[in-house]
């Protein structure tokens, strides 16, 4: 009923940025917080940063003052904004929210979702 679609990954030089998007939409009754969560090759997966419904915001320390999530609430979107980039960034990006659906019958009841990933490159 909720989808997540990731954008805007893709291979750039060490020290380049790039811009990721996530798009929300389905039965969306409200949302609670959206962020980014990565994977890199052998390794668990981690959050790179969250952004609730307040505004405030939480950044993993490795891409503290490099990376900048944002958020639009009235197209359901949330960005990461990645800049001064390293080998060490490279790995898979999720898009993750925390979602009130509106089901077909029943209250309203929130729930975890995912994108299906987008690949982050950075290499020279």
């Amino acid at each position: 009923q909720v989808q997540l679609v990731e954008s805007g990954g893709g291979l750039v030089q060490p020290g380049g940025s790039l811009r990721l998007s996530c798009a929300a939409s389905g039965s969306i009754f409200s949302i609670y917080a959206m962020g980014w969560y990565r994977q890199a090759p052998g390794k668990q997966r981690e959050l790179v940063a969250d952004i609730i419904s307040d505004g405030n915001t939480n950044y993993a320390d490795s891409v503290k003052g490099r990376f900048t999530i944002s958020r639009d609430r009235a197209k359901n979107m949330v960005y990461l904004q990645m800049n001064s980039l390293k080998p060490e960034d490279t790995a898979v990006y999720y898009c993750n929210a925390i979602i009130t659906i509106v089901p077909l019958e029943g209250p309203p009841f929130p729930d975890e979702y995912w994108g299906q990933g987008t690949q982050v490159t950075v290499s020279s």
